[in-house]
C-alpha cells in the first residue's frame, strides 16, 4: 500500500474507533453517578470521625467531573472495538509467527490489565484512609473533585500496568531481544522495585494490603522468567539440531 492508502486505512480504523468511544460514552455518562458515589466511598467513611468532603470548585466542576468519568467508563466499555480496529490496521504488516506472538500478548496482556486494575481499586480505600491519618486534630479534610478522581483514575492505571510488565518481558524474549539469564540475573532489583512500588502504592501501616500486592507482582515475574526459560531451551534444542556435524562425529 501506497502511504496515501495507509492514512486512508487509518482513518477509517480511527472513525470506527471514535464512533465506538462516543457510544460508549452515552452508557458511560448513564452510570457516571453510580461511579461517582463509589469512587467517593471512602470519603464518606472518613467523614464518621471528622470532616471529609468531595469539593467543587467551580461553577462547571461537576459536569467536568461526569464527562470524564463518563469517558473513562467509555473507553472501557469500547475496548474490544478500538483493540480490534488497531489489529485490523497492523495485522497486513505482521508475518504469521509476529501474529501469534501479537494475539498471545493481548490474549494475556488484558486478562492481567484488567486484574492489576482490580487490585488497584481494593486498596485505594486505604490509602485515602492513611493519607488523611496525617491531618491534623481540629483540621478538615476537603477534596478538589477532579484532582482526586486523577489520583484515583492514575493508582489504578500504574497497578494495572504493572501486572502486564511480565507479559512484556515473555515477548522480549519472545523476539530475541531479551534472555531468560538476563531476566532471572535481574531478579534482586525487580523484588525491590516491585516492594518500593507496593510500598508506595499501599501505604498501610499494617502492611498486609503491601504484601497482597506484592506477592502476586512476584509471582508474575518468576513465571515471566520460567516461559522464557523454557523458550529459550526450546530455541537452543532446534539451533543445535539444525547444526550440521562433521562427518564421522558421534
Amino acid at each position: 500500500m501506497s502511504l496515501g492508502a495507509h492514512l486512508v486505512e487509518f482513518r477509517k480504523r480511527l472513525f470506527i474507533s471514535a464512533i465506538g468511544i462516543v457510544l460508549a460514552m452515552v452508557v458511560g455518562f448513564i452510570f457516571s453517578r453510580q461511579a461517582i458515589k463509589e469512587i467517593s466511598r471512602p470519603i464518606k467513611e472518613l467523614s464518621v470521625n471528622g470532616t471529609a468532603l468531595l469539593n467543587f470548585d467551580t461553577v462547571t466542576s461537576p459536569f467536568d467531573l461526569q464527562m470524564k468519568v463518563a469517558l473513562t467508563i467509555g473507553v472501557v466499555l469500547s475496548s474490544p472495538v478500538w483493540l480490534s480496529q488497531i489489529w485490523a490496521f497492523f495485522m497486513p504488516a505482521l508475518t504469521r509467527k509476529e501474529k501469534l506472538y501479537a494475539a498471545g500478548f493481548v490474549g494475556a496482556a488484558i486478562p492481567l490489565f484488567l486484574a492489576g486494575c482490580t487490585a488497584g481499586w481494593l486498596v485505594f480505600p486505604h490509602i485515602v484512609e492513611v493519607m488523611a491519618w496525617f491531618t491534623p486534630e481540629g483540621a478538615a479534610n476537603i477534596y478538589q473533585a477532579n484532582y482526586y478522581y486523577d489520583f484515583v483514575l492514575r493508582l489504578i492505571l500504574a497497578v494495572g500496568i504493572a501486572f502486564v510488565v511480565p507479559v512484556l518481558l515473555v515477548l522480549l524474549n519472545f523476539v530475541g531481544i531479551l534472555s531468560a539469564r538476563a531476566i532471572i540475573g535481574g531478579w534482586r532489583w525487580a523484588i525491590l522495585m516491585i516492594a518500593v512500588f507496593c510500598a508506595a502504592a499501599t501505604p498501610s501501616a499494617d502492611v498486609i494490603s503491601m504484601f497482597l500486592l506484592a506477592i502476586p507482582m512476584t509471582a508474575l515475574y518468576f513465571a515471566a522468567w520460567g516461559v522464557a526459560w523454557a523458550h529459550d531451551r526450546r530455541a537452543a534444542k532446534r539451533l543445535a539440531e539444525d547444526v550440521p556435524h562433521p562427518e564421522g562425529a558421534k
